[in-house]
């Protein structure tokens, strides 16, 4: 491995502001240095950046170093400011929209038993955290609301197929967002993403607690 190479491609990403992807990282060399020959580099860069309070780490838009969660409540320390933290509902709307997406406001709505507000849909957009990505061929033409790749980020995954089981989401969702995200902590994700069947609101929110569980994402 070339070592001078290596060291390059860790400084570009040290200093670099935001993720970089491997077909950028070739523009670091002028010789035919391809995108396989830098993913061989990064994956030994992560070999060699083990065991230390940073890692790096490949994401929906590229590569880029950021602490380990081990890290966090020292780093707190110099950053007292804790990140906004979002209510029951904007979660259980954002955990429908991850693994059920591309779904309506209403599909949403049918899920959870209860209407979503505009705030929280708004709260959602806002942080970029879903988008309209099209519109359903029904009545009405509503939009259709998935994820986006800034969503990814906040959570360190490359993939919408890298989301955690669900039987395992709640635990690893504010761990993989490296503190972006704090939940309220009376808020669940498995207990939003299939309610029973029921034609009464009431009895789907009673429903809650006891949810069938799909650990798939549909795309």
């Amino acid at each position: 491995m070339d070592d001078h190479k290596k060291r390059v491609i860790e400084t570009a990403l040290l200093c670099a502001q935001e993720p970089i992807t491997a077909m950028d990282l070739t523009r670091l060399f002028t010789d035919d240095t391809s995108p396989a020959d830098i993913e061989a580099v990064l994956t030994a860069i992560q070999g060699d950046w083990q065991g230390k309070g940073m890692e790096l780490v490949h994401i929906a838009t590229g590569w880029r170093f950021q602490s380990r969660l081990s890290m966090r409540e020292y780093l707190d320390r110099l950053t007292p400011e804790k990140p906004p933290r979002y209510s029951r509902a904007v979660m259980e709307t954002l955990a429908i929209i991850a693994y059920r997406q591309p779904v309506t406001r209403g599909e949403i709505e049918e899920i959870r038993g209860v209407a979503v507000s505009s705030n929280v849909m708004k709260q959602l957009e806002d942080r970029g955290w879903v988008e309209v990505i099209g519109h359903k061929e029904t009545i009405g033409r509503p939009g259709l609301y998935a994820t986006t790749k800034q969503f990814l980020d906040d959570l360190s995954l490359p993939n919408l197929q890298s989301l955690p089981l669900l039987e395992d989401a709640a635990p690893t969702f504010e761990s993989l967002g490296q503190g972006v995200i704090e939940f309220d902590q009376t808020a669940t994700v498995e207990t939003v993403i299939t309610m029973e069947e029921s034609g009464n609101p009431e009895d789907r929110r009673e429903a809650e607690s006891q949810p069938k569980l799909d650990n798939t994402p549909n795309h």
